[in-house]
């Protein structure tokens, strides 16, 4: 019975996903959609492929973690406010292992410099896997800066940042994390950022063990997060609003009862059951987004930890295999 649901539930949600690619606005004229997932949905005759479908909805997928007061509901777009008394954030109500999350999100209009907004997958204890999508705010007219970063067994410094190729405070945008045994992709309105390859043959530890929850929040930070620090968060531009809709959860769900040592084994494909993470194309870019990848970097990266040798005067090892 939960098969048959989830693979109706998948048919119907190909549908929704064909007329996404449609409507996409791209950073060129050129430039297609190429996360063809549409395609492995429901057109795979003779092989289930399997997914836990989610609703959009927030209160289905999430729960308020902190200052419910500083939610705003307006029906289904949901805003976080932060001020001087506190910022605020959310969860995901079940962890995931393999799949991917997308959020659309309008950032914080006008002057935002101190303010973080963060979007973001992790598990939990001290040697955590994390992914995050950190939206850096600044000063009015000055571009908003996207951090992300990804932790492995607890160890981060991967910090990546550029700036995006629209105003993120003038309309919403889609940001997702696509998450395989192969790969970590950060993606823009569909279009890859970045990527974080498994190299464990090389002896580097890659996150796929570990079920992750689903968080964001706006908070203060204005100690590091506009110009290193210099420019302090400014309250009387209060209250600070980041606004959210289009929740979507595309992933192998791990309930609490699921022990630890059988999460893998749960979320991997094998014989009849196959999820559509799995499959060859979601294994690496194709070569059209591999060519969107180098299009982003050569005109919107701003930073990348493998190049800043006053931090690691020895480059980081993953670093020397990534050809992105």
């Amino acid at each position: 019975m939960r098969t048959h649901s989830l693979l109706r539930q998948t048919i119907i949600r190909s549908k929704s996903f064909t007329e996404l690619h449609l409507s996409l606005s791209l950073p060129f004229p050129s430039m297609a959609v190429s996360f063809k997932m549409c395609a492995s949905f429901g057109l795979f005759v003779g092989l289930m492929m399997l997914g836990l479908v989610s609703s959009a909805k927030f209160d289905e997928l999430f729960q308020p973690g902190w200052a419910m007061d500083h939610f705003i509901y307006e029906g289904e777009l949901l805003k976080l406010k932060l001020d001087n008394y506190s910022g605020a954030g959310f969860a995901s109500k079940s962890k995931y292992l393999f799949g991917k999350v997308t959020m659309q999100i309008k950032l914080v209009e006008g002057d935002s410099a101190g303010t973080v907004t963060a979007y973001y997958m992790s598990s939990d204890g001290p040697n955590h896997n994390e992914f995050d999508f950190e939206f850096l705010g600044n000063t009015t007219g000055e571009p908003y800066l996207v951090q992300t970063n990804v932790y492995v067994n607890g160890v981060g410094n991967r910090e990546q940042r550029m700036n995006l190729w629209f105003d993120p405070t003038k309309d919403f945008h889609s940001y997702s994390i696509l998450w395989n045994q192969r790969q970590v992709v950060f993606l823009v309105d569909e279009t890859p950022i970045r990527v974080h390859t498994n190299m464990e043959h090389k002896g580097i530890p890659f996150p796929k063990d570990q079920a992750m929850g689903v968080y964001s929040s706006i908070w203060n930070a204005d100690d590091w997060a506009t110009q290193g620090g210099l420019v302090k968060t400014d309250w009387s531009h209060a209250p600070f609003i980041a606004s959210y809709k289009g929740f979507e959860i595309d992933a192998c769900e791990c309930p609490v009862s699921v022990a630890a040592n059988e999460i893998a084994d749960k979320c991997r494909s094998s014989g009849e059951k196959r999820f559509w993470w799995d499959e060859p194309t979601m294994s690496e870019l194709s070569v059209h987004q591999s060519h969107q990848l180098v299009w982003v970097r050569a005109n919107h990266l701003v930073y990348d930890y493998c190049t800043d040798t006053a931090r690691f005067p020895v480059m980081p090892v993953e670093c020397e295999h990534h050809h992105h």
